[in-house]
């Protein structure tokens, strides 16, 4: 699939944008102000796969710390780049703590809050110049539920003037892609590099933020931050991400992606690094880990054991990841694994993996047949199946994938 031509922006280590491989981004949600809390949940973020990581900066106790927790994330071994999220007085922490401005890799300024009327322009100017003194890129990230109203106001009283007026969505969509614009050609002016800037346009309706996004792109060749900002919580919120995201990541749109889960109370915000990668896997822009395929089950299937090895082998890769890396394993995240729950499909869809389990179904004889590289190997019977199963992967994990 053709990417998007953009310009190539460095942050931290990470390279997005050109031909680089889609960036998977997340954010905190903890208190930045307390330190150890922060370092330990952007270290939970880089080991489940996220290569940026965002923190709100909001008071001075945040500003003050954000040194701080980079200095022990480093000692951790972890270099994961940050980026500091600013709203209404980003120019006045940025400026007050220099420390903080160097630590972060990245700032993410709101072009919608950062100041009204002749403030706007000196707060956002500001914010620019501690940027281009720290040789920092920046993100210009308009929020429909934080837009400027200005322009808001102005599109409407054009569109109402208007001989073929457009619907309101279109016209929102239009203000959220000229406040995007207008702000970076405005950071250009003050000296910023191209290179050096990243925008998006974040919406919460589906068909809206894919319309924005693909007119954004035909605008301009800045590297895109992809994402359906309040995307909801648990199922809902995952789909209605990666449907926004496959809309437009598919016409080869956008450079780095998040996807704005509401965790449940207490649960891991990991879970949204994973589903960008699950997005980005399916899409097959890029590979995170070994892919299980799996039957849904039915009427053959009326034991529960298929999707209790599924379910365990996603859980075992998640886990042997990254031990397999610190071994100086290489290339394993292509790996494909077949559980099949009966005999209907089970044994010609683990003869396409690399390694299958075809188990046995309703009434049929409890055996399992293992196809390794489309060849029958054995076959499995007992209470120790999947421990053998699992040990049958780890083999072909170490034989096929040490450099």
């Amino acid at each position: 699939m053709k990417r998007r031509k953009s310009h190539v922006v460095h942050v931290g280590s990470v390279a997005l944008g050109g031909t680089n491989p889609i960036v998977v981004q997340s954010m905190t949600n903890t208190d930045t102000a307390d330190i150890e809390g922060s370092v330990r949940q952007v270290m939970e973020l880089a080991d489940a796969g996220s290569e940026m990581v965002r923190l709100t900066v909001n008071v001075d106790l945040a500003a003050q710390a954000i040194p701080h927790i980079k200095e022990k994330l480093l000692a951790k071994g972890c270099h994961t780049p940050l980026i500091g999220d600013f709203h209404y007085n980003g120019h006045t922490l940025l400026t007050k703590y220099p420390d903080c401005a160097q630590a972060l890799d990245k700032y993410r300024i709101n072009p919608g809050n950062v100041g009204f009327g002749e403030a706007h322009d000196r707060n956002f100017q500001q914010m620019i110049e501690v940027a281009l003194k720290n040789d920092k890129p920046v993100r210009i990230g308009v929020n429909w539920g934080s837009i400027d109203q200005s322009i808001v106001n102005r599109l409407m009283d054009e569109n109402g003037k208007s001989a073929n007026p457009k619907p309101a969505e279109d016209v929102m969509i239009d203000a959220m892609v000229e406040s995007a614009l207008t702000s970076a050609k405005m950071a250009e002016g003050y000296g910023m590099a191209p290179n050096k800037i990243v925008i998006s346009v974040k919406m919460s309706v589906v068909p809206d933020v894919v319309k924005a996004y693909h007119a954004l792109a035909e605008q301009s060749q800045y590297a895109l931050h992809v994402g359906l900002t309040e995307a909801g919580m648990g199922v809902k919120g995952a789909v209605s991400s990666a449907a926004a995201l496959s809309l437009i990541l598919g016409h080869g749109i956008g450079d780095t992606i998040r996807v704005s889960l509401t965790p449940q109370p207490g649960a891991s915000r990991a879970e949204e690094v994973r589903v960008c990668q699950y997005v980005l896997q399916s899409l097959g822009f890029r590979q995170f880990q070994p892919s299980v395929t799996s039957c849904p089950g039915c009427g053959r299937t009326t034991n529960t054991l298929f999707q209790e090895m599924a379910s365990d082998m996603e859980n075992y890769f998640r886990e042997r990841m990254p031990q397999w890396k610190r071994q100086g394993l290489k290339g394993m995240e292509a790996l494909k694994i077949a559980v099949m729950g009966c005999i209907v499909n089970g044994p010609g869809e683990s003869k396409h993996a690399n390694i299958g389990i075809s188990l046995p179904g309703t009434g049929e004889n409890p055996k399992a047949p293992i196809f390794i590289d489309g060849k029958k190997s054995v076959t499995l019977e007992g209470p120790q199946m999947m421990v053998e199963f699992k040990q049958m992967v780890e083999d072909y994990v170490q034989k096929h994938y040490r450099v």
